[in-house]
């Protein structure tokens, strides 16, 4: 029903925000991203938005980006989650780390959210590792080569185990993707590590 709204901002607490438009005040929940890039109390916001509607409540949810909202129609649409649980999941990881997690199967991540035990995790990556595409951009990156390692465990062991060395989710994946994709043998854990680290060291 509405796409987006835009207005100035009449009140912003910790889980909210009031966007005064031609003299019409709209409660949003939001998101601590989206709540963290708006304005001070006086300025001007367009906020993407998603209407819930229940036979017992309507509530209106803002996110700042389209990249955000898209998330949160993804998480939104999988059993059992409904859209408060989806906001409290970008809530809880940045949109960044949180397509990392789906994609390379990381359901104790996921778990972190509150409300997200270990079996919705898995339920969470089961049904969305699918459907990201090459154009789709999480905190700004490009995921194209990402998607290689969505349902390896291996790979996804070789990203924890660069996460640990202190490389990001990001950078680690794309060393990981881009080992996999220079050769066809089968390589273990520590060997996509080693060749993943070479080839970083090089760059």
């Amino acid at each position: 029903m509405y796409a987006f709204i835009e207005g100035i901002i009449e009140q912003k607490s910790q889980s909210e925000l009031v966007i005064n438009t031609n003299g019409v005040g709209y409660l949003l929940l939001c998101s601590n991203s989206t709540l963290s890039s708006a304005p001070p109390r006086g300025e001007f916001m367009r906020v993407y938005t998603y209407l819930s509607v229940r036979q017992d409540a309507m509530d209106l949810f803002g996110f700042v980006s389209m990249d955000e909202k898209n998330m949160f129609l993804k998480l939104n649409s999988i059993s059992g989650i409904g859209p408060k649980t989806a906001l409290g999941i970008l809530a809880a990881l940045p949109l960044g780390e949180l397509t990392m997690a789906i994609l390379t199967g990381d359901a104790v991540m996921l778990s972190r959210a509150p409300g997200i035990g270990k079996k919705t995790a898995q339920r969470i990556v089961l049904e969305l590792k699918d459907k990201f595409t090459a154009e789709d951009l999480a905190g700004g990156e490009n995921l194209s080569a990402i998607p290689h390692v969505a349902h390896d465990s291996v790979m996804a062991e070789a990203i924890m185990a660069l996460q640990s060395l202190g490389y990001t989710q990001t950078e680690a994946a794309r060393a990981v993707s881009a080992v996999q994709q220079s050769g066809s043998e089968v390589l273990s854990p520590d060997e996509i590590v080693r060749s993943a680290l070479r080839s970083m060291s090089k760059g």
